[in-house]
């Protein structure tokens, strides 16, 4: 269970009875502890109104909340009948590090209770604002037909907007700048959407989402955004053996218990970009972890087999979806200290997840694994997999998987949202690890289940099989924006490298835009408990000085430091794992020359290996000089970037 060392709580909160507009209404205000953020409430009116302001200058006015229920608007003419609020600030330490060993959640609450059995909780953080609505309602089970939740911004600012075709999606999306004014409300959006309110950066996303769907945004075609979510579904249908799809659905997006509280919308606020990779208010606002022991979660890398296309080649047998070709990725796994290989699509027959293949002796490669320390992790297509959730996840832990990799679920409406529940608590029953793909909204419970270890939901490094979609400008952006959900799965680690001018899609022998060091960094960068190894191990075999990165690069880390960084341009982040500190930098197709230091350190003399670009990087994007040098605390970097480059170092004492 996480720890938490409590530091105080108090019941200190600014509320101020304002003067009210008319009678019945009234207002209210809250600040965070470090009193630069303020949430005005208002009720009484046609919803729950807010305001938030930073350093007294308003981001957000008007902004709106209330919900449907039964086909009653519950919010409108409110009447509060009771306030309470207090102040925590206490210490968690979560089982699994994404960010850090220690998490400081520190806040002020206004809890506001209506007389019509709705209550609206705000909290204000130094990091943000959030809101939940809660229900306390006579009825057993009761119906949402709606939730309102307006974000309206003060000004016609860029929003980068994760814009989406129809609900039924992957959510691997590039996040687009785009005027608030431009986006028609037929324009939805997954999470998180950032707006850049002259410079401030707010990121709307949401937490602790538990029977219900989903939220998604749309355009209000003026400077805000709304709430939309997937309806409940009445009928699915079956397309292959993964595109389960709604085909009929209800006018109303959830049918619920009368009393509970609902998910968190959260609009955290930053005044320096790299403050959107520390934030943790969605790992905060999460329901806290249901896995009584988690000491057997084991984080680390995995050697990844289906982005190269099992191109392994020197060796005496024929590559593919055979035992001798996993056994070949566990002798790469093992000399290199990586802790799991997994075994993508193609081991078992589609459409029943217990009938392997007769190329595959999943015990023989299991127990190859155990002798060399590596573990198996498992892919499975969720529908076949939740149709035999039982059998399956019994006949897995008999054989000794370590971990369980779904896709394809591309929905979070209620139903959905249900079985991401269910199968993190009954993997974790076999302390299996979970890897959603296929789907982002799942990240948000990595708290509540920390098996689940990582999740896809990303536009990430597979899309250089048959696009150019992903670049370094979008690679530079992901840290700001999906990374601020939680794990993401990029899945990093190409070693075949190309310039603008010399990449092509190919499918079945991809590569990479950016350099090479571009990509290293990303293990530094990028936050997957769980990391893959995306390239072929015969690559990595002819690699070995990049080899002395990758094998021992952590996945999680006890400090993160932000150095340097600009959404959609570059980024340096420096992390510690233990003694050792990683440092990871990244550019889009702009040549930088960045200045850091290491003030960091701790005293004493640290002995730093790098990675920089080479200096033809620019036309042989996988040229990289290694470069050895004694550094402490006073030293400064320069570190030069090419076109789509990158720079990592190892600093141990």
């Amino acid at each position: 269970m996480e720890k938490r060392v409590a530091l105080f709580a108090a019941s200190f909160i600014s509320l101020w009875w304002l003067a009210a507009p008319a009678a019945g209404q009234s207002s209210h205000s809250l600040r965070s502890p470090d009193q630069r953020i303020e949430i005005r409430v208002r009720t009484g009116g046609s919803s729950i109104q807010y305001d938030v302001l930073l350093k007294g200058k308003p981001l957000l006015q008007n902004s709106s909340a209330s919900i449907n229920i039964d086909r009653t608007q519950l919010g409108r003419n409110q009447k509060v009948k009771k306030t309470d609020q207090r102040s925590v600030d206490q210490l968690h330490q979560p089982p699994v590090r994404q960010k850090s060993e220690r998490i400081r959640e520190h806040y002020n609450e206004l809890r506001l209770q209506g007389e019509d059995g709705l209550t609206a909780v705000f909290r204000a953080y130094n990091e943000g604002v959030a809101y939940r609505l809660e229900t306390s309602l006579p009825r057993t089970e009761v119906k949402v037909y709606g939730e309102e939740a307006v974000f309206n911004f003060t000004a016609d600012y860029t929003v980068y907007y994760p814009q989406e075709e129809s609900f039924f999606s992957h959510n691997e999306r590039s996040y687009t700048p785009r005027k608030l004014s431009s986006i028609p409300a037929s324009a939805i959006a997954s999470l998180p959407a950032v707006v850049d309110a002259d410079g401030v950066k707010v990121a709307i996303a949401e937490s602790d989402i538990e029977d219900y769907p989903g939220l998604w945004l749309r355009g209000t075609a003026g400077s805000g955004l709304a709430a939309t979510f997937p309806p409940y579904p009445l009928k699915e249908s079956l397309s292959k053996d993964r595109d389960y799809r709604v085909t009929e659905a209800a006018d109303y997006i959830a049918v619920t218990r009368g009393t509970r509280a609902y998910p968190w919308r959260i609009l955290a606020v930053a005044e320096n970009d790299g403050d959107l990779i520390t934030n943790q208010l969605v790992w905060l606002l999460a329901k806290p972890s249901q896995i009584a022991d988690p000491s057997w979660i084991r984080p680390g890398k995995v050697a990844w087999d289906w982005y190269n296309a099992n191109n392994i080649y020197g060796v005496d047998f024929r590559a593919g979806i055979n035992t001798q070709t996993y056994k070949y990725y566990i002798d790469f796994a093992s000399k290199h200290g990586i802790e799991y290989i997994i075994l993508d699509e193609g081991w078992y027959r589609l459409g029943n997840v217990l009938d392997v293949v007769p190329e595959m002796n999943i015990e023989e490669i299991v127990g190859y694994g155990k002798q060399k320390n590596v573990g198996i992790i498992l892919w499975v297509v969720w529908k076949t997999l939740a149709d035999q959730l039982q059998p399956a996840l019994d006949q897995y832990e008999k054989w000794g998987i370590k971990g369980i990799k779904v896709d394809f679920m591309q929905r979070d409406d209620q139903i959905v949202m249900k079985f991401y529940h269910d199968l993190a608590r009954e993997a974790a029953k076999r302390k299996m690890l979970v890897d959603f793909h296929g789907a982002q909204r799942s990240v948000l419970l990595a708290r509540t289940w920390p098996n689940l270890i990582t999740n896809e939901g990303v536009k990430g490094l597979e899309h250089t099989k048959w696009s150019r979609d992903v670049e370094p400008e979008h690679n530079v952006t992901l840290p700001f924006t999906r990374m601020f959900l939680g794990p993401m799965d990029y899945t990093p680690g190409a070693v075949l490298n190309a310039t603008k001018e010399t990449f092509a899609p190919i499918f079945s022998r991809p590569m990479a835009l950016g350099t090479r060091c571009h990509q290293l960094a990303m293990y530094v960068v990028y936050e997957s408990p769980l990391q893959m190894l995306a390239d072929s191990p015969s690559n990595y075999l002819r690699e070995p000085e990049a080899m002395e990165f990758l094998g021992p690069v952590p996945t999680v880390w006890d400090e993160t430091r932000v150095l340097e960084a600009k959404l959609g341009d570059y980024v340096a982040i420096a992390r510690r794992h233990g003694r050792d500190w990683y440092i990871g930098a990244m550019t889009d197709w702009t040549p930088r020359e960045l200045e850091i230091g290491l003030s960091f350190l701790p005293e004493g003399n640290f002995q730093m290996q790098a990675y920089q670009d080479g200096l033809n990087a620019d036309r042989m994007a996988g040229d990289f000089q290694l470069a050895k040098r004694q550094v402490n605390r006073s030293t400064r970097l320069k570190i030069r970037l090419a076109p789509g480059g990158g720079w990592a170092a190892r600093i141990r004492p």
